[in-house]
């Protein structure tokens, strides 16, 4: 369990740092995605580790027992964060979250309309 929870926070910590790295090269001063970089190199050095055949059952059982906690912890936080800065960013940010939203639920209830069978 120890070695899955070193693999995912290598894959964490390496996500973390290519998106400062992106909102730094953006002129950004946020982490831009980057825990979808932990997300992306977590499965590509998964694919890796087991065509090599060095992916362990250990492994599995670290990352399968830390998915159920670590994972919505760090989204949950992510959001938070993203909600703090559009708030203080303005209204346009504010609108730029709400809008599309407002518009995929609409867009949502026509598609339950039309294939709704009677």
């Amino acid at each position: 369990m120890i070695k899955g929870l070193a693999f995912l926070s290598i894959s964490f910590i390496l996500g973390m740092w290519t998106g400062e790295l992106l909102g730094s090269w953006l002129g950004i001063h946020a982490n831009v995605g980057g825990v979808g970089f932990a997300m992306i190199f977590l499965i590509l050095s998964k694919e890796y580790f087991s065509r090599r055949g060095w992916w362990k059952s250990e492994l599995e059982f670290g990352i399968e027992f830390w998915n159920k906690l670590y994972i919505p912890v760090v989204i949950a936080m992510a959001a938070s964060l993203n909600v703090k800065s559009a708030i203080s960013s303005g209204t346009l940010a504010i609108f730029a979250g709400i809008v599309p939203v407002i518009i995929a639920f609409a867009v949502f209830y026509f598609m339950m309309k039309s294939f709704k069978t009677t």
